[in-house]
Parts: structure tokens; C-alpha cells; sequence
């Protein structure tokens, strides 16, 4: 397949979905199969075996079953944004169906398409795609590294513990003083 057979657009995305809450985006799923064929023998299967578990375990989706005679297994995923997938499951066993299944249960039901960009966004911006190097010092292109000046660890001068120590210190220095002046105070008062 060549890379110009799906068509080149953005990404879109159900805006917000799982912030909140999340909601699955399939409405309703139809499996079409022949009640006699032996290439729907898969589908049957997973009708009889699976199809009650799936529909409890999925109380938002609507699951129709419709046998049609002489026709192959198909599984047609309607989703809400009212997009619509079918898939052909002929000759598929019951394994293969349930992970056809589960891909269209947890799809999000935009078209797969081709990207022209490796990013994207909603409000594009005259500066330029954000880097890791986009505010440093141009001088840092021009190094080869490991450099010992930007590879050498850096230590602040004063620790935390010793900031605290130093800061006790200057309580108690205070306390002192406060503590002198009081009693020149006293002093003062007796004489008068």
C-alpha cells in the first residue's frame, strides 16, 4: 500500500474525553452472519459463547445480531461522532472476532488517516516548535561534550541545615540583646 492511498489531514481527536469521565464512543455494533455457512462458523461462536458477557459488560452499547442467509460474516461499528466502520470477519475463528471486537469498542471512530506532521496543534505560534535548547546559551552548540564546565556538579554554598543553624543562631543572639536591654531597663527604673 503506498502512502498516498489515505488522504493527508490532521489528527482529531474527541476533545477532553477521559479528563472527566470517559465515555466510549461506539453506539452500536451489528453482527450479520449465515446461520448455515461454514465461513460464519466464528461468528456463531462468539454469539453463542460471548455475546451476553459483551453486552453486560457494555450496558452503552446497542448490539444487533442479524442472520442473513447466504451471506459472509460482517461486523459494522457505529460510533458517535456518525462515523461508520464494517469489517469482514469471514472465515475468521471466534478469537480473531472478539479482538475485532474489542478494536471497535475502543476506537474512537475517526478514519485512520496520514499524518503531515509529526505535531500538530490547535493555535499555531509565529516562534516555533518548542526544544530543550530553545532559551540556552548558543555558546552550547559550539561545545563538544562531556565539558567539564557544564558536566562539574554544583554546590550552593550554604546547605539548608546550615541555613537553619545560622538563622537559630541569630534567634538566640537576638533574644540575648532583647534580653540585655530589658535588664538596663530595670536598672534605670530603680534609680528613678
Amino acid at each position: 500500500m503506498s502512502s498516498r492511498s489515505l488522504p493527508a489531514t490532521r489528527l482529531i481527536n474527541v476533545g477532553q474525553n477521559g479528563v472527566g469521565r470517559y465515555v466510549c464512543q461506539l453506539a452500536r455494533i451489528t453482527l450479520r452472519f449465515c446461520k448455515h455457512q461454514a465461513s460464519s462458523r466464528g461468528m456463531r461462536d462468539f454469539v453463542e459463547n460471548y455475546l451476553v458477557d459483551f453486552a453486560r459488560s457494555n450496558p452503552n452499547v446497542v448490539v444487533y445480531v442479524k442472520p442473513h442467509r447466504h451471506r459472509g460474516a460482517s461486523i459494522q461499528a457505529d460510533y458517535l461522532n456518525g462515523n461508520s466502520h464494517k469489517t469482514r470477519v469471514s472465515k475468521m475463528d471466534m478469537d480473531e472476532i472478539c479482538k475485532w471486537i474489542e478494536l471497535a469498542r475502543t476506537r474512537s471512530g475517526v478514519d485512520i488517516v496520514r499524518r503531515t506532521k509529526n505535531f500538530q496543534t490547535h493555535s499555531p505560534s509565529i516562534q516555533g516548535v518548542w526544544h530543550p535548547f530553545l532559551f540556552k546559551d548558543p555558546s552550547v552548540n559550539l561545545k563538544t561534550f562531556p565539558d567539564s564546565e557544564y558536566g562539574r556538579f554544583k554546590v550552593n554554598e550554604v546547605t539548608a541545615t546550615e541555613r537553619i543553624l545560622q538563622l537559630a543562631e541569630r534567634m538566640k543572639q537576638l533574644e540575648l540583646e532583647k534580653g540585655e536591654g530589658e535588664g538596663k531597663s530595670e536598672k534605670d527604673g530603680e534609680s528613678v
